[in-house]
């Protein structure tokens, strides 16, 4: 037995729709801005991998994390561990970004299995793909009092065949956003890993927000924002009030559904600012360009060093220019004044500059506000009626 989705009441269905219109709204503009939609994704897709590891105490800089999504080399501080992990869940969400285009697809024991491998595939002591053959405990500050017991591993295969029905047939007429917050909550409650299970049920999340097709899976994942401390704290307390300490299928998964709603929701605002500040940034970058006589593909540029970074060869693949083109245009941008170089060799980067960085920190003060609680507005609303 998987607990069960809660039947959702009328606060819950004004939230889903408030995260609906925002991923709409997202839709539009994202495709009609298709010069920076490209490089906005990456930069969530490295947010997400990097906010999802450091869950579990993988820890990397975003500069890293950018690098292993672009397929360039780590700092030489990472160390080769921490590195086959981040390139590991890189893989694993590049299959899930795909999955929206397979017209063959289905949900089975041995994708879950694939996918967890591919995470994991680093530590073959740990079973990549495949299930536990004992017992396991979530580890809490007393080691002698363990946050959460999985259920005995004799179950385990009958639970994730449960699971794989279910996600096949399931709930099916429930938005995509219940039935990942479920699909999330029902495998680490099940926990059928020696290790991964976290890194699994949040990407399993991903998938299923991937298969609805309504917006990318850069823009509906939850990982990035899952990977504050503060909301990691909050992950797992969520967690901790579902599951009662060990598995119990009768439990009420409300307290999971509306964490995982308002962090859909605050995330949801939070990428909408982005494509505020995207548009808003982009318009300036092409004045900032036009005045230098720079050539137009030159504000890509200056746009992912506003991002965080530029990195030559990736500008080279964006702009599909030769490798003395890519040269002579960063050099460009240096003279002017609007990146400055930092490191040496295979790991230099340019960052934002000059006017550049002005019209950067002026498009950020454009759109910064605080974040909406959407629970809390509507008890609000409640007591003040």
């Amino acid at each position: 037995m998987l607990l069960q989705t809660p039947k959702l009441d009328d606060d819950d269905l004004r939230v889903l729709g408030e995260i609906e219109q925002m991923r709409r709204d997202l839709q539009l503009h994202v495709r009609a801005h298709p010069r920076w939609t490209g490089q906005l994704r990456r930069e969530l897709f490295a947010a997400a991998v990097q906010g999802s590891n450091t869950i579990e105490q993988i820890t990397v800089s975003m500069s890293d994390a950018r690098a292993a999504v672009e397929g360039q080399t780590l700092s030489a501080d990472v160390d080769e561990q921490t590195q086959l992990a981040i390139l590991g869940y890189r893989d694993a969400m590049t299959f899930v970004q795909q999955t929206p285009l397979m017209a063959n697809f289905s949900y089975g024991e041995m994708l879950l299995a694939s996918l967890h491998f591919m995470i994991l595939k680093y530590n073959l002591p740990k079973w990549p793909g495949r299930y536990r053959a004992g017992g396991i405990y979530v580890t809490s500050n007393d080691p002698l009092e363990p946050a959460y017991t999985g259920p005995d591993a004799d179950v385990v295969p009958e639970l994730m065949r449960e699971l794989v029905e279910w996600l096949n047939d399931g709930d099916l007429d429930q938005p995509a956003l219940v039935r990942g917050a479920m699909a999330h909550l029902n495998l680490v409650c099940i926990h059928p890993w020696r290790d991964g299970n976290g890194r699994m049920g949040r990407c399993l999340h991903t998938l299923v927000l991937a298969r609805d097709g309504v917006l990318a899976p850069e823009f509906s994942s939850i990982e990035q924002w899952l990977g504050d401390q503060v909301h990691t704290v909050q992950y797992y307390q969520a967690l901790q009030e579902t599951q009662g300490g060990s598995f119990q299928p009768e439990r009420d998964a409300r307290p999971w559904l509306r964490f995982a709603l308002t962090a859909h929701h605050k995330q949801a605002q939070l990428v909408q600012r982005r494509v505020d500040y995207s548009e808003r940034l982009w318009r300036e970058l092409e004045r900032v360009a036009a005045e230098r006589g720079l050539p137009e593909r030159t504000v890509s540029a200056l746009y992912a060093a506003a991002l965080g970074e530029l990195r030559r060869t990736t500008y080279q693949g964006d702009e599909e220019l030769t490798r003395d083109q890519a040269i002579r245009d960063v050099q460009a941008l240096v003279k002017h004044g609007l990146v400055r170089p930092l490191g040496n060799a295979r790991t230099r980067v340019y960052l934002i500059d000059g006017v550049a960085k002005d019209a950067h920190l002026a498009s950020v003060d454009a759109v910064r506000k605080p974040m909406r609680e959407p629970y809390r507005e509507i008890e609000r609303e409640r007591r003040r009626a």
